[in-house]
């Protein structure tokens, strides 16, 4: 079925749904991971946006029911030159089509990807439309209406509604009213701004006591918990119209060990004072280079975020993590204070494991903190 995709600035391309017939918008950007799609469309942080593959042939694995990575697929739209429908995995349960097509989202296939990335590697991130019917003008001005990226509150979006728990293997809804913490490890309250599964399963993996809560929730219900410490999770959208997450993070800046991944990076740097600002096409993918700038050491790193943060106008914070592709902050820490955070996702999913040490990191500096 033709379907067309129509960017705000008038560049329009023409392909084939391979989920049927439809119509979708949302900021049109790329991924430069070459597997790991089914993990990058459950991931929160792409909601509004539509992800363009840059690997040509995607879907050759089919879905399974383990690389989830919440409860449903977040991206608008998936572009790709090339879908397969028939894959070959033994892990597969469900076609790429099949899974888009029972979640509701479009999916695009014979457009030039190349020519697409490059359009938005040169003029940046922009608003989209795709359609199986319409005329590429009439596209391009709804397009134009869309909302831009730059002042959307998304994390409060897509964030739970209710605190809840991590079972291991998906989340259970918790009354506060009778609420007590287990006692097995360090009490930690995680932000939830659009996490990703593997966060929480490598937090668990070190140890903590953890309870999730909606990106609304104050600083008053938290001081109120008796936590040990707060980790803010990653997620979609503007970070400096999150209005009470930064308010909140002022609060436990000064009262408990802090962590924060992408969003939550980006949360902790404004809190603290810091600017942040839209990236021209953002980086998304899993083999993004950061220098640890106390070791020296590169990893190769998974990103998806399409803003940055300022820093260097704040001698109380030191640059932990620099982009190699564009020197771009990609993590920091307190000089005097147990905080710190990093922009990429140390969890993977997809993605290389280089970055794993970091929930290690955060774990002992909670013990050093508190004692437990």
């Amino acid at each position: 079925m033709k379907a067309i995709l129509a960017l705000e600035d008038g560049t329009w391309f023409e392909g084939a749904s391979f989920t049927g017939p439809g119509e979708t918008g949302g900021e049109a950007i790329f991924n430069t991971g070459m597997t790991g799609y089914q993990e990058i469309l459950t991931d929160p942080s792409y909601v509004g946006q539509m992800v363009c593959m840059t690997y040509p042939l995607i879907g050759n694995y089919g879905v399974n029911k383990e690389d989830v990575e919440s409860h449903k697929i977040g991206a608008e739209a998936l572009i790709v030159k090339e879908c397969c429908k028939e894959p070959s995995n033994w892990r597969a349960h469900m076609s790429l089509p099949d899974y888009l097509k029972k979640a509701g989202v479009m999916g695009i296939e014979g457009i030039d990807t190349r020519a697409l990335t490059r359009h938005l590697r040169l003029h940046g991130a922009m608003r989209g439309v795709i359609s199986t019917s319409g005329a590429p003008q009439e596209l391009v001005k709804k397009a134009q209406a869309l909302p831009s990226m730059e002042g959307l509150n998304l994390a409060d979006k897509v964030s739970a509604k209710k605190p809840y728990l991590w079972t291991g293997s998906d989340t259970k809804d918790v009354d506060l009213s009778g609420f007590k913490w287990s006692g097995g490890g360090p009490r930690l309250v995680v932000y939830d701004f659009g996490i990703k599964w593997n966060i929480l399963r490598l937090l668990a993996a070190q140890g903590f006591d953890m309870l999730v809560v909606p990106s609304n929730f104050t600083h008053q219900q938290v001081v109120a918990l008796a936590p040990d410490a707060v980790f803010l999770s990653n997620g979609p959208g503007d970070p400096a119209v999150v209005k009470n997450a930064i308010e909140a993070t002022k609060v436990f800046a000064d009262k408990y060990p802090v962590a924060g991944i992408c969003l939550g990076h980006q949360i902790m740097g404004l809190a603290l004072g810091g600017r942040a600002y839209k990236l021209k096409f953002g980086h998304h993918g899993c083999n993004h280079p950061v220098m640890d700038m106390e070791s020296g050491k590169i990893e190769i790193s998974s990103q998806n975020h399409g803003f940055c943060v300022d820093i260097d106008h704040l001698p109380e914070l030191k640059v932990t993590h620099r982009n190699l592709n564009d020197q771009t902050l990609e993590g920091f820490a307190h000089t005097t204070k147990p905080l710190i955070a990093i922009q990429f996702h140390p969890e993977a999913a997809p993605g290389p494991h280089d970055s794993a040490y970091f929930f290690r990191r955060f774990r002992d500096l909670v013990r050093q903190a508190t004692g437990k």
